[in-house]
């Protein structure tokens, strides 16, 4: 059986994130981008938000994820937001993307992301 998905995506906050002292000091936009897999039957059955994920709580706490204890690395940031995403126990894995639009690159660039996917064991 293959899973269903929801997909939060384009999520915005305020971090402190990255290995450069500016990038503590002054903070920078992280976009997130969240795609869970679960069974929605029972939700879609029952009309039921309970029996799914209820994105706009899941959305308020990945914010608080990105603005709050800061870590080096945006790996280990998407590794935080992989882990609240799986306490949901409707959610069998997830494939979390965080962008850093804002990366201290010192070429023209679009994006740099890390895409994780991670699932319950």
């Amino acid at each position: 059986m293959s899973l269903d998905r929801i997909e939060l995506r384009g999520l915005r906050a305020r971090g402190r994130h990255g290995c450069l002292p500016a990038e503590r000091e002054l903070g920078q936009e992280f976009v997130v981008d969240a795609v869970l897999g679960l069974d929605t039957r029972p939700a879609a059955e029952g009309d039921d938000l309970s029996r799914t994920v209820d994105y706009g709580t899941l959305a308020g706490r990945l914010v608080a994820v990105v603005e709050g204890e800061p870590v080096n690395l945006i790996e280990t940031l998407a590794a935080r937001l992989a882990t609240i995403c799986l306490e949901d126990r409707a959610v069998s894995e997830v494939e979390i993307t965080v962008h850093k639009p804002s990366a201290p690159v010192p070429h023209p660039f679009t994006d740099v992301a890390v895409k994780i996917r991670r699932s319950r064991p």
